[in-house]
């Protein structure tokens, strides 16, 4: 009966480390998009302020002030709007 309860606490304790090899679960990748909000907040604030969200309107707007518009919002619009590599 030792032997037993032995063989399933090793077999148990193994079981185990092998389901949280990967824990914590990896992160998934960030969203070029909400990437592109965030790095725009500050120049949609100031060039954009009462321009509506939505139908590319704010997209519309960075473009119209794109000599204004910082490099970190530039490069993230650029990300966010590449299209996907086609496979």
């Amino acid at each position: 009966m030792k032997s037993s309860t032995l063989l399933l606490s090793i077999c148990l304790g193994a079981a185990a480390q092998f389901a949280l090899a990967d824990w914590p679960p990896p992160a998934p990748p960030p969203d070029p998009l909400s990437e592109a909000r965030a790095a725009c907040a500050t120049d949609i604030q100031a060039l954009c302020p009462g321009v509506q969200p939505g139908g590319g309107r704010i997209l519309a707007c960075l473009k119209e002030h794109q000599d204004k518009v910082s490099d970190g919002c530039k490069q993230a619009v650029a990300k966010a709007t590449q299209k996907p590599p086609a496979n």
